[in-house]
């Protein structure tokens, strides 16, 4: 008797073991691709100036909504409708994704906004530097044009 109590022990041992190393390697191996990731972001990093705003850069923003540019409306607005929807908790879903979804469509108005501000500051400015031929000349009362 004692001698099978003493087998199932060892084997017991020994699938614990098993699974231990299993699972280290599996969380060495995650941990490396995640480093990979982190380096490939970081060295692939289009717009030096992307600056995180509220702790999210526009990059990360575009990843989590799944969309390549800025150009589609339509497109940012539908995969944010899609993904906030299905993070709700009724629908299962989590919060916290929930609000990472959010915020990336906040992040990206937010961008959105400023090109637009800035499209809008240089329209201005151009109109300023090159003030079309009306407002340039005057004329007078008899009908010439007479330039300042």
């Amino acid at each position: 008797m004692a001698r099978h109590l003493a087998q199932i022990i060892v084997l017991g041992a020994q699938m614990v073991g098993r699974a231990l190393v299993k699972t280290l390697k599996q969380e060495m191996e995650a941990s490396r691709e995640a480093a990979r990731m982190h380096q490939a972001l970081r060295t692939n990093k289009s717009d030096p100036n992307d600056v995180p705003v509220k702790g999210m850069t526009l990059m990360e923003a575009q990843q989590i909504l799944n969309v390549k540019g800025l150009e589609d409306r339509q497109e940012i607005d539908s995969h944010y409708r899609h993904l906030f929807g299905a993070n709700e908790k009724p629908a299962g879903g989590s919060f916290y994704i929930q609000s990472k979804v959010y915020r990336a469509k906040e992040r990206i108005d937010q961008e959105l906004t400023k090109q637009s501000q800035s499209k809008d500051k240089r329209a201005k400015q151009g109109q300023q530097a090159h003030p079309d031929s009306a407002s340039g000349a005057q004329a007078d009362e008899s009908g010439q044009n007479k330039s300042r």
